[in-house]
């Protein structure tokens, strides 16, 4: 049962999204017209590319934070600036709204100013997805599953732009030629180059309205560039918190900070940990239980590991964090009474904990 949902999932997610392409590759240069078949590989390479890519970043722990932000294990920064996003969502939305005029625009029955105008905006959408492939090309798995479905729309687009342009070609039956600006407009051989002179317009108006609602003139390009961990980044973000599954680890890295109180840096299995007291107390109270009750220690140790686990892997709230570090300070003071009881200097112990110690300390 497992090596079958196993070779499913290699079909869903691997071998689909790359027959796919290939198709829509061989459907680019086709030259006959569009078939029942061919519209059915382009409504599965939609709905198939929108749902593996809310999988994957849903279940892959990406894009949590700005590049300012102190992530936690293999957490991914934004590849798009949280504060410029609404700005490549508007761009996306005149990409694809020139993408559907053409698809659906059938019997050629828009104006060829219009197609031009739809062209335009289809390439705008082409170049956002050209961006984002390129954003994403330094992290190989990332851009197979997310990268994919926006080489794909570049294909779709294309192959829609030139349906549109050939199928205008063989109709003859247009109204007469009468000046220079009719004459290349009527010549459907013609839209391509004028689509790119018509973005031109499109993207000043966009601008404008940017300017407008108080966004930056350069909010197109720090969208991309103000963002860490991606090809076009161009900011150095802290690293990465690593959360090694310990209820107090887990609290200390993310709990409000005002509450759990975190004091510093420590070094826990070779990587960083976010260390608060709490979490330096209950550390210090198993050390006492190693040197004076080893095997009681393995007994807790084992348990701990058993039944802590699983519940720590659910703490990814604040709010949860918060009430956990509330929930342990019973037994961090009783932890603290028994390092008063045992140690000479508790605080000392305490103090060192997470601490690299040098060479022959």
């Amino acid at each position: 049962m497992v090596s079958i949902l196993y070779v499913l999932i290699v079909l869903v997610c691997f071998v689909a999204p790359i027959t796919l392409t290939l198709y829509n590759v061989y459907f680019l240069f086709k030259r006959s017209h569009e078939s029942r078949f061919e519209s059915a590989i382009e409504r599965w390479t939609w709905s198939l590319g929108i749902i593996l890519s809310l999988v994957f970043v849903r279940f892959m722990y990406m894009f949590k934070g700005d590049w300012q932000e102190v992530l936690i294990n293999g957490a991914t920064h934004n590849p798009i600036a949280s504060e410029e996003q609404p700005v490549i969502l508007w761009l996306i939305v005149i990409g694809l709204t020139g993408y559907f005029l053409l698809k659906f625009s059938k019997e050629k029955r828009l104006p060829p100013l219009v197609m031009v105008f739809a062209i335009a905006g289809t390439y705008i959408g082409i170049f956002v997805a050209a961006i984002w492939i390129v954003q994403l090309s330094n992290h190989i798995l990332v851009v197979i599953f997310l990268g994919l479905p926006a080489f794909n729309f570049i294909l779709l687009a294309l192959r829609t732009i030139k349906e549109q342009i050939v199928a205008w070609q063989g109709d003859h039956t247009r109204v007469e030629k009468t000046g220079i600006l009719a004459k290349v407009l009527m010549n459907s051989l013609n839209w391509w180059w004028l689509a790119f002179i018509f973005m031109l317009p499109i993207l000043g108006i966009f601008l404008a309205v940017l300017i407008l609602f108080g966004q930056r003139p350069d909010a197109m390009v720090r969208a991309w560039t103000e963002t860490s961990d991606w090809a076009l980044s161009q900011k150095i973000s802290p690293p990465n918190v690593q959360v090694d599954e310990h209820y107090l680890c887990t609290v200390a890295a993310c709990g409000h900070r005002n509450f759990v109180k975190p004091q510093r840096m420590g070094i826990r299995h070779n990587h960083q940990v976010v260390v608060n007291r709490q979490l330096c107390v209950a550390n210090a109270f198993e050390q006492i239980l190693e040197e004076k009750v080893p095997k009681t220690h393995r007994f807790m140790r084992k348990n701990y590991d058993t039944y802590g686990f699983p519940i720590a892997k659910k703490i990814h709230s604040p709010y949860v964090a918060d009430l956990v570090y509330l929930m342990m300070k019973p037994a961090e003071y009783f932890f603290l009474l028994v390092l008063y009881l045992v140690d000479i200097k508790p605080e000392n112990r305490i103090a060192l904990q997470y601490i690299t110690k040098p060479k022959n300390f």
